[in-house]
């Protein structure tokens, strides 16, 4: 399969994967706390990666080290417990809806600080799935008018790491496979989310708490497809397609966590529907480049 195919099919994939990750994180954090999930999702996709992607390690060269170590805490240490801080307090939808930011965030960082141009075209499509995601955060106001929204600064902090994650893989890491990565990414990060995993008390009362070993089982779910598997096809995607291409994933992702809402009790309306639509030609625009 070319490129230009298997680049859309990543997206969906990753779109479906990760769109429901809000909704696995939403019921974690029933019977955990937040630091509780963020390090005990980073532990067990730790695992997981050095079982299948340790030998990938050899890929990596001193010069890949420091960009190994950035890449690491911006996307894969600090945005889990960002997500679950935030999501104490907002909803899982509008968490994802939030997350549409990274797009943006990557064309500026891009162009600011890695040099990386984007066309005008993609440009637009960025903005105008923007505006598509904004109709998206009102119409999810409405939802849970009590919620706190001064926590969705949280996830505004994540999206900028995340976008600066995708310009350090597409300008410094394109040269070594995905996997290593993905793997050097949670060596970084493995050891300080162990340490705090253990000063949470988790281990002490995991095997006492049957509300907690339930949400240990969704966590696992988000760790293993949500973390570990879906980070490397993500990483695949952004060196075989442009970075703005490869973060409008999160453009798609806020369509299933809200049909994941709906199904959890949400209501979901036309001008959600409307702003879906709004996000996909987004979508479509920032992959389409001029002549």
């Amino acid at each position: 399969m070319s490129n230009q195919k298997l680049k859309w099919v990543y997206l969906i994939i990753l779109s479906l994967v990760w769109g429901s990750s809000f909704i696995l994180i939403k019921k974690g954090l029933v019977g955990l706390t937040d630091y509780q999930l963020g390090s005990l999702r980073i532990v067990l996709t730790s695992i997981f990666l050095f079982s299948v992607g340790f030998k990938s390690i050899r890929q990596i060269e001193k010069k890949h080290w420091i960009w190994i170590v950035i890449s690491g805490l911006v996307s894969s240490f600090f945005p889990p417990f960002l997500f679950a801080m935030a999501q104490n307090h907002i909803d899982s939808a509008v968490a994802s809806i939030l997350n549409s930011l990274t797009p943006l965030a990557t064309v500026v960082l891009g162009i600011i600080m890695f040099k990386i141009l984007s066309s005008r075209r993609q440009i637009w499509g960025v903005l105008i799935g923007l505006v598509g995601t904004i109709l998206l955060i009102l119409a999810g106001a409405d939802f849970n008018p009590d919620q706190n929204y001064w926590y969705s600064g949280l996830i505004i902090i994540a999206t900028i790491g995340y976008a600066i994650n995708v310009n350090i893989i597409k300008k410094y890491l394109s040269d070594i496979s995905a996997l290593a990565v993905t793997t050097g990414n949670f060596i970084v990060v493995f050891l300080p989310a162990l340490i705090i995993l253990y000063l949470t008390g988790f281990f002490e009362t995991i095997l006492e708490n049957e509300e907690m070993q339930l949400s240990f089982f969704y966590v696992a779910i988000l760790s293993l497809v949500g973390t570990a598997i879906a980070k490397v096809i993500f990483n695949k995607l952004v060196q075989i397609a442009s970075p703005v291409f490869a973060s409008s994933v999160t453009y798609l992702m806020p369509i299933v966590a809200v049909m994941w809402g709906v199904f959890d009790g949400e209501r979901f309306g036309v001008l959600q529907v409307l702003a879906a639509a709004i996000i996909l030609f987004g979508v479509y625009l920032s992959n389409k480049r001029s002549n």
